[in-house]
């Protein structure tokens, strides 16, 4: 079967405003590329088409145009809640021009909000929550849809869902991502700015699922298990990256990369014994690491750690990321100090029961820790969070799925006058960091290092300027 994968832009900025945060930071689509490689091994011929790539169009019935281009027979999108109305959209067009093509969504907003999409939406004739690779391919090869687990179809009228299917048991049996559907890859996707000195970069998932629950955090899609790619994999995926697309350093992006230790140990060592080349950056979670860890991380060519703190206010955090306290938060990052590795922290603003002081309180933590860098996210619910059922007492919510992003204020906590107060709080804190004196210290002894996402940001600086101007209202 000839298949079209999408991945929807959605809007990712500010309403009315040119979208730059692919400019910033562009990430190939990991779930799209892993379905691709499973489907091409099944026999089928398949193309990704990128929404958010380097040679991106933003009209609907363009986009529409050059998947239809490929001739598909099925085009799946997967589609996160910012981004599922354009996806939408695309698939009315797709109809429009070629009524016989099926459509079918999946991804974390189709997976939280399940079979109430395909009743509310026409033109998308099948769902695919959860894992999708297992499920597609049985679609893809023809199998009556009442038989596939994993499957919401049409069964005339009405929203048929299948028993939900079994989570695949070994994540190495699946191929590599299909990187090489990327038109531009590597070198059109790139890091966040100042987080990576080699060049160029790409993405890794080494694992799914978190044991967690994070009260923000949408777990739809791989529930609260935890499966992962052994440590010979793991190197093989980065040789894979190295030798194949000249790949120079990799930003790992699972929630608890280091929670197995004699996986993460068993790979420092392949990586230490057998260099490759390359750098990492990965995530830690508070009480999955120490400084013999950290030691075997930098050793390997690791060269930075995230570290999720979100708030430095005590009730804050044991209600949002219950286990985790702010003097193991500062230890933790004493430690990656110390071992001669960068950190950076995770935090999040606007979540139910912020106030002016958390967020001072939390402002100030940040600049008390020594951070090399900070990353501040817009708290947005989504429908498959713990906070989603009781969202609406706990303040105002608007629910624009377009600007559900982290990247705007939807939701407004009750001890906030305003999104406007909340958005200058925002701008305030963000500016605050990166004008103290002892991190601009720290970023200056570094520049040269980073003459890479120097260059980036003059090769782009029109759009850099206007994204300032955003962010500073005020500045004449």
């Amino acid at each position: 079967m000839r298949i079209s994968l999408v991945h929807p832009a959605g809007s990712n900025w500010v309403p009315g405003k040119k979208d730059i945060t692919a400019t910033a930071n562009r990430m190939a689509p990991l779930g799209l590329l892993s379905i691709a490689a499973y489907l091409e091994r099944e026999g089928h011929t398949v193309h990704v088409h990128d929404c958010l790539g380097p040679r991106a169009v933003a009209e609907v019935k363009e986009n529409a145009r050059l998947i239809l281009g490929t001739h598909p027979e099925l085009v799946g999108f997967s589609a996160t809640t910012s981004g599922f109305l354009d996806g939408w959209e695309m698939a009315a067009a797709i109809k429009a021009e070629s009524p016989d093509v099926r459509t079918v969504f999946g991804g974390v907003h189709v997976s939280a909000l399940g079979k109430t999409l395909l009743e509310d939406f026409p033109h998308i004739d099948y769902l695919v929550p959860g894992e999708g690779e297992a499920t597609l391919a049985e679609l893809a090869a023809g199998a009556d849809p009442a038989r596939i687990d994993g499957l919401i179809w049409k069964n005339g009228e009405k929203a048929a869902v299948n028993p939900p299917r079994t989570p695949l048991p070994d994540l190495d049996a699946l191929p590599f991502p299909a990187y090489e559907k990327l038109p531009g890859f590597p070198r059109g996707y790139n890091l966040p700015l100042f987080s990576y000195i080699r060049f160029p970069g790409a993405t890794m998932i080494t694992s799914r699922g978190c044991p967690y629950q994070c009260s923000y955090c949408d777990r739809s899609v791989f529930k609260r298990g935890y499966r992962y790619n052994s440590p010979a994999y793991i190197y093989d995926h980065m040789k894979h990256l190295r030798t194949r697309f000249g790949v120079r350093h990799v930003n790992i992006y699972d929630d608890l990369f280091t929670a197995n230790r004699p996986r993460i140990a068993e790979l420092c060592g392949l990586l230490t014994a057998n260099p490759l080349g390359v750098q990492f950056n990965c995530a830690v979670r508070v009480g999955y690491t120490d400084r013999e860890l950290l030691r075997m991380l930098r050793e390997a060519g690791c060269l930075m750690v995230s570290l999720g703190i979100e708030s430095a206010d005590p009730e804050m955090l044991q209600r949002h990321k219950a286990g985790v306290t702010l003097e193991e938060v500062r230890q933790t990052v004493e430690m990656i100090r110390a071992e001669g590795l960068r950190a950076k922290g995770l935090f999040m603003m606007g979540l139910p029961g912020e106030t002016e002081e958390s967020i001072r309180r939390t402002s100030d933590f940040v600049l008390s820790l020594g951070l090399d860098d900070m990353n501040m996210s817009k708290f947005t619910p989504f429908p498959g969070a713990p906070l989603w059922m009781t969202i609406r007492e706990e303040g105002s919510f608007e629910e624009d799925w377009r600007q559900m992003n982290c990247l705007n204020f939807v939701f407004l906590p009750r001890g906030i006058a305003s999104r406007e107060r909340l958005d200058r709080l925002y701008n305030e804190h963000v500016k605050r960091f990166y004008t103290d004196p002892a991190w601009r210290r720290r970023f200056r002894d570094r520049l040269w290092q980073h003459r890479h996402s120097l260059w980036h940001m003059a090769r782009h600086l029109p759009d850099f300027i206007a994204a300032r101007r955003h962010f500073e209202p005020d500045r004449t």
